[in-house]
């Protein structure tokens, strides 16, 4: 199940349980994991994309070792709200991964994540090598912490 309601996402997770955040490049998969009861997403690890089905093997393998009950993958809109290449790539990605995970997948708009995260690294001094070998992951809790943020506020 996709949707970008949040509390159609909830409902669909009757049980709560751990979410895992995903910031789907061209290149990476920046994943974060937030704790059972919804209150910090953290950075967790970084996907180097290769095929379509060993990126799909990785995924299984951490949400089976993490015990993830429900997705939230950024969904990067354009400045208008628009869908982009990039958008429909998601959300092609997102129905590749519904039927073989089998689990709730909420798109999160993440316009501004990488740019916060950025900005938040050159703020903190890190060299240009760090920023990037954090960017992607960084970015994927920055995207779990919004979504876990809305949720938090939806009647149980």
């Amino acid at each position: 199940m996709i949707t970008t309601e949040t509390t159609v996402f909830r409902e669909a997770l009757s049980i709560g349980g751990r979410l895992a955040g995903l910031d789907v490049g061209t290149k990476t998969i920046g994943l974060a994991l937030c704790d059972a009861g919804w209150s910090f997403a953290s950075p967790a690890e970084t996907i180097r994309r290769t095929k379509f089905t060993a990126d799909l093997e990785i995924l299984k393998r951490f949400v089976a070792k993490e015990g993830v009950k429900g997705l939230v993958i950024g969904l990067p809109l354009s400045m208008d709200g628009s869908d982009s290449p990039r958008t429909q790539s998601t959300r092609a990605f997102s129905r590749n991964v519904d039927a073989p995970l089998g689990l709730p997948i909420l798109l999160w708009d993440e316009r501004w994540s990488t740019q916060a995260v950025e900005r938040a690294m050159i703020d903190a001094d890190l060299s240009r090598a760090r920023r990037a070998d954090l960017v992607d992951k960084l970015a994927a809790a920055h995207i779990l912490q919004g979504a876990i943020d809305a949720l938090a506020y939806l009647p149980r």
